[in-house]
C-alpha cells in the first residue's frame, strides 16, 4: 500500500466531509476511500478528534487567514480592498460552499466547532469593519454594513447551494456600492 502524507488525509478528509459531513470522517472508511491502511491515519492523527481539528484549523487557514492575507496586500485603496474582498468570498466554488455548509451545521452539534465558527465570524466581520472605516464610514455604520456583507455572503453561498442563481459581478459590485456610500 502506498503512503499518504497529511496534507493528504486532510484533502482526502475535506472530500469526505463534503460529501457526507462529519460522520464521513470514520477512520476505517476514510482509510479505504483513500486506499491505505488505519495505521496511516495513526501515523498522521492521535485520533478522529485530532483529524477534526486539523480539518477546522485548516477550514479557518484558508477559508479566513489567507483570505485576509491576499486582500490586505492588494491594494493600498480600502474601496478597491473591500470589492475585492466581495468578489472573492462570494465567486461560485462548489467545493468551497459544502465545506462552508458543513462547518456551520456540525457547529450546532459541536460546542468545539461552535466556538472556532464564532472565532471566524468574529475575525471575518472585524476586517470587513477595518476597511468600512478606513473608508471612511463611521464606526457603528461600518459595524452595521459589516454585518450586512457578511449575512448576504453566508445568504448567497446558501443561495446557490440550494440551486439558486449565482450573483453577477456586477451585482456585487452594485451591492458593495451601496456599502461605501457614506451616510
Amino acid at each position: 500500500m502506498r503512503k499518504l502524507s497529511r496534507h493528504e488525509w486532510i484533502a482526502g478528509s475535506f472530500e469526505a466531509f463534503c460529501e457526507g459531513g462529519v460522520d464521513a470522517l470514520r477512520v476505517e472508511p476514510l482509510a479505504k476511500r483513500l486506499g491505505v491502511t488505519k495505521g496511516s491515519f495513526y501515523h498522521h492523527f492521535a485520533n478522529r478528534r485530532a483529524l477534526h481539528m486539523e480539518l477546522l484549523g485548516e477550514w479557518e487557514r484558508l477559508g479566513t487567514s489567507q483570505i485576509i492575507d491576499d486582500i490586505s496586500d492588494s491594494s493600498p485603496d480600502a474601496s478597491d480592498r473591500l470589492r475585492k474582498l466581495a468578489h472573492e468570498t462570494m465567486r461560485s466554488d462548489p467545493f468551497v460552499d459544502a465545506i462552508e455548509t458543513g462547518v456551520r451545521s456540525w457547529a450546532a452539534t459541536d460546542r468545539e466547532v461552535s466556538a472556532a465558527v464564532a472565532r471566524v465570524d468574529e475575525r471575518r466581520l472585524a476586517f470587513a469593519e477595518a476597511l468600512l472605516r478606513e473608508i471612511g464610514i463611521p464606526r457603528a455604520l461600518a459595524k452595521r454594513r459589516s454585518m450586512l456583507l457578511y449575512r448576504v455572503l453566508i445568504g448567497e453561498f446558501m443561495w446557490r447551494t440550494a440551486g439558486g442563481p449565482i450573483m453577477s459581478a456586477r451585482e456585487i459590485d452594485e451591492f458593495v456600492d451601496h456599502l461605501i456610500v457614506p451616510r
